[in-house]
């Protein structure tokens, strides 16, 4: 891979002029590509009027003042704001160097953010096409809750009773995946301090093993990974809003379910297009929505067992299945469940003081969630015996039927509102992970383009969020958990190796925190083992993990070692990032001197 920013990097769409050579792709019309005039030749010079190509005002003869209308009337990006060149009397060339390229913004150019037509920044904080620092503690810990706190606890005590058999062993195997997410989470607390990027995994396993194996990850992540949990998640959201209105009825219909779950996707996507202290504004409130749920059902769960409802723990190990692929694969659905401990390191970057609150909201979630899906699973078995749960399509609804009466519609309201908060969450810090890979030229540089008022990774949500609909038109969203959790844990285990690999080879590497070395070495065998062991239960679930990985080897070579790509084709992926900036109002990010 090149470096960024090199003209070589064929994923960085450097244009080509029609003599062949290349142009510089700094700044486009909306804020990307420089304009012929930008490398000392006029467009008539360069056979091509910039009217041809859709140009500004300026390219056309006019300034905006000539024509009567200013650029933000017209519908031109901040970038072409303020007196162009033009106007103020001296074209590009004899500058030298257009106002991007200058590192001036339009505000810096005589004019005030209120004039332009753009939102004033608050005092501090920079007006750059970057992301911002917005998140504190209480964002750090409602996202890990957020996302930790979503479907899964609602989905898996039923596929984990089925795996292990018995009321006893399925009670061990979720205290033991969340002792091994409090594990990972010490992990990720010396990785996300260590090394401060957003990204999560892949910027980890970027900087230990380098670029291919981050770009399987970053592969395999968007292809299985993302979507697949946004269409799970979405689907559990449908399931739970439909569910009072087909009382009595033994299944919903499916394509009601795909319709609300896509509306649900497309609504939180253009959430988090719009803004993050929008977002995360709205995902505190659902994080203690989320608690308040969770302890209605604990409380009622506890209260029915202090009646004496005990039948399901008085031979709490009968039908326990002993083989090691179903205890592994019982413990793939439980980790499922507590998935999300290690997303607040996809947004490492946007978080104020991370060397402080990164670990603080590690260290005070995964406790909590530990204890809550612990008790949330001994209320479910207190009031519904393992074989009634088998036989639940949605536990939680069983539940409030079972033991609160008239108020049992409160349960499927509850859960939707729970599963709603955590897909949004997932859907802003995944995201963050398809933005850092473009950004680094390992996906298309249009996905690391930056809203130009909003300052959201635009480009990237709607990326996602068209994957994440694709997914719902697959009926095996079951077997895609069993895909994702495999591949997944491979890559995770593969993160925090990278701790024992950089300790090894870069000892003097700066470590704000500095967890001991048994704790990353407990973590990679037990992964290793989840990893191992599922190889001879489900083969075929393993291998198609594996083959859509290793898929990804083609597109690598394809995207990123091939340099000296075909002119139309480097045209055509010009055009279409023009297109996407045009459309998202996005410009490159812009970093700090």
């Amino acid at each position: 891979m090149s470096r960024k920013g090199s003209t070589n990097d064929p994923l960085e769409l450097q244009p080509l002029n029609p003599g062949g050579e290349e142009t510089d792709f700094e700044a486009s019309p909306v804020g990307n590509v420089a304009s012929p005039a930008e490398k000392g030749a006029s467009p008539t010079e360069k056979g091509a009027s910039p009217v041809e190509k859709g140009a500004s005002p300026v390219a056309k003869g006019a300034s905006p003042a000539e024509k009567g209308a200013s650029p933000v009337e017209r519908g031109a990006s901040p970038v072409e704001r303020g007196p162009s060149p033009a106007a103020k009397g001296a074209s590009p060339v004899s500058k030298g160097a257009s106002p991007v390229k200058k590192g001036a913004s339009p505000v810096a150019k005589g004019a005030s953010s209120a004039e332009k037509g753009a939102s004033p920044m608050p005092n501090g904080v920079s007006d750059k096409v970057q992301m911002k620092k917005q998140l504190g503690l209480l964002e750090g810990v409602a996202i890990i809750l957020g996302i930790i706190l979503g479907s899964g606890i609602f989905i898996s005590p039923k596929e984990v009773i089925e795996e292990v058999g018995s009321v006893g062993l399925s009670l061990i195997l979720w205290v033991l995946c969340g002792l091994l997410s409090m594990i990972g989470a010490l992990c990720y607390t010396e990785l996300g301090t260590s090394i401060p990027r957003s990204g999560g995994d892949y910027a980890y396993i970027k900087e230990a093993f380098g670029n291919l194996p981050a770009f399987l990850y970053l592969w395999a992540a968007n292809v299985i990974f993302v979507p697949t949990t946004n269409a799970i998640m979405a689907l559990t959201v449908a399931k739970y809003v439909l569910q009072p209105f087909y009382y009595g009825c033994d299944v919903v219909p499916a394509d009601a379910e795909r319709l609300i779950a896509a509306a649900v996707i497309c609504f939180l996507t253009f959430l988090n297009c719009y803004g993050v202290k929008e977002t995360s504004k709205m995902q505190n409130f659902f994080m203690f929505a989320k608690i308040g749920a969770v302890a209605l059902i604990i409380l009622s769960g506890l209260v029915w067992l202090a009646m004496g409802h005990n039948e399901s723990f008085q031979e709490p190990f009968k039908n326990t299945k002993s083989q090691p692929g179903k205890i592994a694969v019982g413990f793939y659905l439980g980790i499922f469940s507590y998935s999300g401990w290690n997303y607040l390191n996809f947004m490492t970057e946007e978080l104020r003081n991370p060397y402080v609150n990164l670990p603080r909201a590690i260290y005070i979630s995964l406790p909590l969630v530990t204890l809550v899906y612990v008790l949330t699973n001994v209320a479910y078995l207190a009031v519904l015996s393992p074989y009634e749960m088998l036989q639940s399509n949605a536990i939680a609804v069983s539940f409030g039927d079972k033991i609160l009466g008239v108020m049992s519609w409160t349960i499927p309201l509850m859960v939707a509102v729970s599963a709603f908060g955590g897909l949004s969450v997932h859907i802003m810090t995944s995201s963050r992970m398809c933005f850092v890979g473009a950004r680094n030229g390992h996906f298309p540089s249009m996905l690391s383009h930056i809203n130009v008022n909003k300052y959201t990774p635009t480009p990237a949500l709607v990326f996602m969020c068209i994957l994440s609909l694709i997914m719902l038109c697959t009926n095996k969203l079951d077997v895609l958990i069993t895909y994702c959790t495999i591949v997944e844990s491979f890559f995770i285990m593969l993160s925090v190796a990278g701790i024992l690999w950089m300790r090894y080879k870069r000892p003097e590497m700066a470590r704000p925190i500095k967890i001991s070395l048994w704790v990353p070495i407990v973590f990679v065998v037990i992964c290793a083992f989840l990893v191992i062991v599922p190889c001879y239960e489900r083969p075929f679930e393993v291998g198609m993990g594996a083959l859509i990985t290793l898929s990804g080897i083609p597109a690598y070579l394809f995207g990123v070692c091939w340099k000296n790509k075909p002119a139309k084709f480097e045209e055509l992926n010009i055009k279409i990032t023009h297109a996407v900036q045009k459309l998202f109002m996005a410009a490159k990010e812009e970093h700090d001197d």
